[in-house]
């Protein structure tokens, strides 16, 4: 089996999330790693044993021995990163979101199309056992959707990464966050958004940013998912997804999944690892060694920044 050689950019704290998957994936090495400062970026390289190090992606894309690269660098970067890998001839897996417009995430998929590379948005919930269960379950026809109801609750009222560090890019709840959730409804509930709606709370006067959010969507089955974001919630953090269906209730947390009466459900055996970003990566390079297109390519979560921008559009008319 041929190694697929790997650059990296972005040695945050998502960028080391896909080192630690990578080190579980035979058949990977990362060969080159960029970031913003050489002086953060050489001991990651150090500790993942990685060779050259550059702040250049282009200098990363210049060697030939790279076959793919997976972009974790500032959201406002996705698009043009992902198009200049693509141009480069590697084969590319942008974390999410794919780009912060509509324009921008229809270039991608347009250039994808003209080169057949694999190209791919991290939407990590469609690798996270827990909703691999659930698909499962729907796609065998026991479960049916009825509704999803959804919290993305953060505290951060300044910029920090997911590791609490200061960063030098704005975050953003509806290109980012609410994109996971948008892309997973749709993916779950087995068809188009047919309707979407959004209201959002004051501008952050620095960040300029709304910092909560709310957001309806209804698909083309009928079912509905209520979307709660927020960057102002104390405490507990993260995402949480409570399907509520035909047949039972259950709740995603992460990797995590239980029922309506909170009884543990055991999904260790859904795949060959609970790490969801793992998973990911390994659809990435499956796909690649396949020559086929994987779950959560750039074409198929186009739809998702559809409703995305529509939801921009309404909000930017209420404002």
């Amino acid at each position: 089996m041929k190694t697929i050689k790997v650059a990296l950019a972005g040695a945050g704290a998502f960028g080391i999330k896909h080192l630690e998957g990578i080190r579980n994936i035979d058949g990977v090495e990362v060969v080159s790693l960029v970031g913003r400062q050489l002086d953060k970026t050489k001991p990651v390289a150090e500790k993942f044993g990685i060779g050259h190090v550059t702040t250049d992606l282009a200098e990363s894309l210049a060697l030939k021995e790279v076959d793919a690269v997976i972009l974790c660098t500032p959201t406002q970067m996705h698009a043009s990163q992902a198009i200049a890998c693509m141009k480069a001839g590697k084969h590319v897996q942008v974390e999410i979101p794919l780009a912060d417009s509509l324009a921008d995430a229809e270039a991608v998929v347009a250039l994808q199309k003209q080169t057949g590379l694999v190209a791919m948005c991290g939407h990590t919930r469609r690798f996270n056992p827990s909703h691999q269960w659930i698909h499962r379950k729907i796609v065998a026809g026991e479960l049916a959707i009825q509704q999803m109801d959804v919290q993305t609750y953060f505290f951060r009222r300044t910029n920090m990464n997911a590791l609490g560090q200061p960063r030098s890019w704005t975050d953003h709840l509806l290109w980012h966050h609410a994109a996971h959730t948008v892309d997973l409804f749709a993916w779950q509930a087995g068809g188009e958004i047919v309707a979407a709606n959004a209201l959002q709370g004051p501008i952050h006067p620095e960040l300029g940013i709304a910092m909560d959010m709310s957001i309806q969507l209804k698909a083309s089955t009928g079912a509905i998912c209520t979307l709660s974001l927020s960057f102002n919630n104390d405490g507990p953090l993260g995402t949480f997804f409570r399907y509520i269906c035909d047949k039972g209730t259950y709740i995603a947390r992460y990797d995590d999944l239980v029922d309506g009466k909170e009884q543990k459900i055991d999904v260790s055996k859904v795949d060959v690892s609970m790490n969801g970003i793992e998973l990911q990566d390994r659809e990435f390079f499956a796909a690649i060694r396949e020559g086929r297109e994987p779950n959560a390519s750039v074409a198929k979560v186009l739809p998702c920044y559809r409703t995305l921008h529509q939801l921009e559009q309404q909000l930017a008319r209420s404002a």
